[in-house]
């Protein structure tokens, strides 16, 4: 019944011919926030073009961006997957046919939600070429099935934020339970990605099962200060809260120079410094853009008197999300 509830949503005079959609990348865990908390910036990002078929079905034209990495299988390429998992729950598999072109203009394995800014592209492309018949929450679930397929662990840190903007808190899976926080006006993030291997995977096995009691009730602590400062934009509190005292440790190992471009954020005003994601992406969090600037350039040279290449980004965060181009 639900489903054809859905399918009457469909107005095919109305469906677009092609459509261009640009996802973010995002910040996951927050320093603080293991697997619950993350953050969608205004750069890098990926872009999706997405074109109706005669025939039905959905095939993937071409991929920019990728050195050739990523399937143009479109039953193993995260974008097309989910599209087709997308029309088949709208029933419409045997009625749409689409031609996807990726373009990637982020890097893979850098910690910002590669995958996920492909995924939710995709899904929001879809959607809005078939006259946006889902809202965003009705499509967070096609996107962590993105993930699953992507790394085998069905997460929403990343996708939450990149689909819905802003600043995302998992509640929970079982159901899926996604809150949008409050962002502070001059929140920004200086992000510095070493060219350094740290495969998600790999940084993921590296945690451990069990933790001390007291080193959970410290993070529990650090978490609900940080939502307080963000309800409050008290940016001490914000500053006092971000610290990962489950995560960081075992993860830092595998940065190179991750405790001195720590050292160096502070020393020049962030907030807070950790990892992005899994790594190898590190973010400071600064209160204002020149901070962010300052520190993203010194850790940037840092990195290149100790032989590291890196990319920088400085973004505040992105509370629109996906976009149609």
């Amino acid at each position: 019944m639900e489903q054809n509830k859905t399918q009457k949503k469909i107005d095919f005079d109305k469906i677009l011919d092609q459509v261009r959609v640009f996802a973010p990348a995002t910040v996951a865990n927050m320093i603080c926030g293991f697997d619950i908390l993350g953050f969608a910036v205004d750069s890098p990002g990926d872009e999706v073009c997405m074109y109706r078929s005669a025939e039905p079905g959905v095939r993937i034209r071409s991929i920019q961006g990728d050195d050739g990495r990523l399937p143009l299988d479109p039953d193993k390429n995260t974008v097309s997957a989910c599209v087709k998992m997308l029309l088949e729950k709208l029933d419409l598999q045997d009625d749409i046919g689409v031609e996807i072109e990726l373009i990637k203009h982020m890097p893979i394995g850098s910690g910002l939600g590669s995958s996920s800014a492909s995924t939710v592209a995709g899904l929001f492309a879809i959607n809005a070429l078939l006259g946006n018949p889902l809202d965003r929450e009705e499509l967070l679930p096609f996107c962590v099935e993105g993930e699953r397929l992507a790394c085998g662990h069905g997460h929403a840190d990343n996708v939450a934020p990149a689909l819905l903007g802003g600043i995302t808190l998992i509640r929970g899976y079982e159901p899926l339970d996604v809150i949008k926080l409050p962002v502070p006006q001059d929140l920004y993030a200086g992000i510095v990605f070493p060219q350094v291997d740290v495969p998600t995977r790999d940084a993921r096995q590296l945690i451990k099962a069990k933790v001390l009691l007291k080193d959970a009730v410290t993070q529990w602590g650090n978490i609900a200060g940080l939502i307080a400062g963000l309800f409050q934009s008290d940016y001490d509190l914000i500053s006092r809260s971000m610290h990962d005292v489950l995560i960081e440790p075992t993860r830092a190992i595998l940065i190179p120079q991750f405790y001195e471009m720590k050292q160096i954020a502070m020393d020049n005003g962030a907030l807070s410094f950790g990892i992005s994601g899994s790594g190898p992406s590190v973010v400071a969090i600064t209160k204002g853009q020149e901070i962010a600037q300052v520190v993203a350039d010194k850790i940037q040279e840092h990195l290149v008197a100790n032989g590291i290449d890196s990319f920088k980004y400085v973004s505040s965060v992105n509370v629109e999300g996906p976009r149609v181009l």
